[in-house]
């Protein structure tokens, strides 16, 4: 699939006076998002009575079409005006309404409320009269649909503006994704989210939504080695290193190995290396690295790390990897690299690199991405994945089920194995939040790491 843009505040306006420059008119903008805003709301609505809350500008006027491309179908519903138009085309769209109108001290009740206060473009606070209201109608409604934010949103930091905005089970996303769609804490309050198309063109330099990658099946004359040998560092605690493995024997590598200091009990399907690493990391077929997961942080896990480093092969650094991990170690190492640290470990690099660690999470992975040449995954209930080159893809929200120890060396493993298989880092990255994330929808909750590993194989099976 291919993945749609995430715009900033600025980047959609400028893509809408495109639009309106091409010759559309703002009106026509403002009737494709209300129509295609009305049909989910008319699916989670069943017929059902509709509140369209209004506010003043643009998003109010999309409000007054979905109000009336419902009333239309032959669905109840009344239209609750914060206040009156105060654009053109919320005008035009006012006057094209043909149903009910209510001021706003009226108290409906209905099953669906829609929140056209206010959407992208919004920096300041709600005013006490406008959160009131919204407060008020929400508590009056069993659901609650955003239409393009939810409003008292900023919509490129993903913060909310006011205290307790009432969460959405519904936030239909105008002409482009947004970043607080994908970020928290606001995404956690946006419930399902969908987007609407309004004809917007490709955006130079825009972020991506990572969507489904789409694999091919192994070619008539693919071997194990054609398809990536992945090499996984065993550390001080090996029960990460094999989930971790686990998953990338399922992510598309041809052949994924253990490189262990001693005997380890593991799959019979994986293979164990008990040479020296120094020996082990001789075998030029290598295509890959996995080093951090059960690493441990002590003097043998340093030297580890560094005499991984020391080879010139694409690599994975997760975990403990991470912490130990110094500017001085990669001065030397040409190859790509990819790292994947959690909130935690994403502060002890921005130490380590002598970075701020002040801003969004987007803006904190990007200046360490630039800062260490790696291609940052800055993973969590939101993640990031920042190139050095700028190139910048955020990922949906996935299963809260992840919350348990072990899925993060899951995606370590899931990551690495699409970057032994080919993909370049970037790439890779975004193939291995997707696969993690459709795994992790695919497990029954709760589910374990071990659950979780098991299911790459069928997420990948879904890309072919």
């Amino acid at each position: 699939m291919k993945p749609d843009p995430v715009l900033t505040a600025a980047q959609m306006r400028a893509a809408e006076a495109a639009l309106i420059a091409g010759g559309t008119s703002v009106d026509e903008l403002m009737q494709r998002a209300g129509h295609g805003a009305a049909e989910w709301v008319w699916r989670m609505s069943g017929g059902r009575a509709v509140t369209v809350l209004c506010g003043p500008g643009n998003n109010g006027g999309d409000g007054w079409v979905i109000a009336e491309a419902i009333r239309a179908r032959g669905g109840e519903v009344a239209v609750v005006m914060a206040a009156e138009p105060a654009t053109d085309a919320a005008k035009n769209a006012r006057a094209l309404y043909r149903g009910q109108a209510l001021l706003a001290d009226a108290s409906p009740r209905g099953e669906v409320l829609v929140d056209c206060l206010f959407g992208t473009g919004l920096t300041r606070p709600l005013s006490a009269a406008y959160l009131t209201l919204l407060q008020r109608l929400a508590v009056r409604h069993d659901k609650l649909v955003a239409i393009d934010l939810p409003s008292g949103i900023e919509a490129d930091l993903g913060q909310p503006l006011n205290k307790d905005l009432p969460a959405n089970d519904l936030t239909i996303a105008l002409g482009a994704w947004k970043f607080a769609h994908f970020l928290m804490p606001a995404a956690a309050g946006m419930g399902t989210q969908k987007l609407v198309e309004i004809g917007i063109a490709e955006v130079p330099e825009a972020a991506l939504a990572i969507a489904r990658p789409q694999f091919a099946a192994p070619g008539v004359e693919a071997h194990k080695y054609t398809r990536g040998l992945l090499g996984v560092v065993v550390g001080a605690m090996p029960g990460a290193a094999l989930l971790a493995a686990q998953a990338a024997q399922r992510a598309g590598a041809g052949y994924v190995r253990l490189h262990a200091d001693a005997p380890l009990a593991a799959s019979s399907e994986l293979v164990v290396s008990t040479q020296p690493l120094a020996e082990a990391l001789n075998d030029k077929r290598i295509a890959a690295l996995l080093v951090g997961p059960g690493l441990g942080r002590d003097g043998a896990a340093r030297e580890k790390l560094a005499r991984a480093l020391a080879e010139q092969v694409p690599m994975v650094l997760d975990a403990d990897a991470l912490v130990l991990l110094a500017p001085r170690l990669l001065s030397q190492h040409t190859a790509p690299l990819i790292a994947t640290p959690h909130e935690g470990e994403l502060r002890a690099l921005e130490q380590a690199f002598e970075l701020p660690g002040s801003g969004s999470k987007v803006q904190r992975a990007v200046a360490l991405a630039q800062a260490s040449g790696m291609v940052v995954v800055a993973k969590g209930a939101d993640s990031v994945v920042a190139a050095p080159d700028g190139r910048l893809a955020l990922a949906h929200r996935a299963s809260t089920w992840l919350s348990t120890a072990g899925t993060g060396d899951v995606l370590a493993g899931t990551i690495a194995s699409r970057l032994a298989n080919g993909a370049d880092r970037f790439s890779a990255a975004c193939e291995g939040l997707w696969l993690h994330g459709e795994a992790a929808r695919l497990c029954e909750p709760p589910f374990t790491a071990g659950q979780l590993a098991a299911k790459v194989g069928s997420a990948y099976a879904n890309c072919l």
